[in-house]
């Protein structure tokens, strides 16, 4: 399977903290940037055969940036940067797709996450964490977490997708874009019982997928992952420091 990081974004207080960093994506954790701790993880995936990264192009010729195969520049939106590293790719195989800014992502992770998406077969395939998975390992860190009749869920920071779905997604996301902000619109776009059910965490995973896929008009699939590691981000300035302990954590067990 071919790998897409996306490593663009605008330079936010995380990026702040480090000197020259065009956005988080550049920010060192004990001297590797959150960009090259992704990329290396997925070098060093078996199954992993090409990658590119999407980036400012003045990055160009950073040394954690060395893994990738190639480097292509990142848009303003993240639609555009998942367009441009799309490009080219085979219509109908998957891509694992990789948030930049996953500081303890290991390779048994992705080998896993490759395995399930190839046994669920649909264009898009969001990753996501069960609650009690991701407290056993990481009970600091904080997540924003979704209620469902299967179990309590956070995002991950890994998806799959087959680049024929990418003009169906950038619909979808225009008009999530345009309902986000308002209740009624965005209750017509996902449907009353659909947002009903949630608010009463009886929406259960498959009904989210039928939902999902007739509203992308492709298939859609929740991937819930036993490796709680997919799901850890810095998204906040003091994710930093939390990210600095746990690769220090991760680093004297494997030593």
């Amino acid at each position: 399977m071919n790998a897409v990081v996306l490593a663009g974004g605008p330079q936010d207080d995380v990026a702040r903290l480090q000197s020259g960093a065009p956005n988080k994506a550049f920010v060192e954790i004990a001297g590797i940037t959150l960009v090259g701790r992704v990329l290396a993880a997925l070098r060093a995936t078996p199954q992993i055969e090409r990658m590119v990264v999407v980036a400012p192009p003045e990055m160009r010729g950073h040394r954690d940036l060395a893994g990738a195969d190639e480097l292509r520049a990142d848009g303003v939106r993240i639609t555009e940067s998942l367009r441009n590293g799309l490009a080219g790719f085979a219509p109908d195989d998957d891509l694992l797709i990789a948030a930049s800014d996953l500081p303890v992502l290991t390779v048994r992770a992705t080998e896993d996450f490759i395995a399930r998406v190839e046994a669920l077969d649909a264009d898009v395939i969001y990753g996501c964490v069960e609650k009690s998975v991701h407290l056993q390992s990481y009970p600091d860190v904080p997540h924003t977490w979704a209620r469902m009749r299967d179990g309590t869920f956070c995002g991950g920071g890994i998806f799959a997708m087959k680049p024929r779905a990418l003009p169906l997604l950038d619909r979808f996301l225009e008009g999530l874009g345009a309902a986000r902000k308002h209740p009624i619109k965005l209750a017509r776009f996902f449907g009353v019982d659909m947002m009903l059910r949630f608010a009463l965490g009886r929406l259960s995973i498959a009904q989210a997928e039928a939902r999902a896929s007739k509203i992308l008009g492709a298939p859609v699939r929740a991937l819930v992952s036993p490796y709680a590691e997919t799901g850890v981000n810095v998204d906040r300035v003091g994710d930093v420091a939390l990210a600095e302990r746990l690769v220090a954590q991760e680093g004297a067990r494997s030593s």
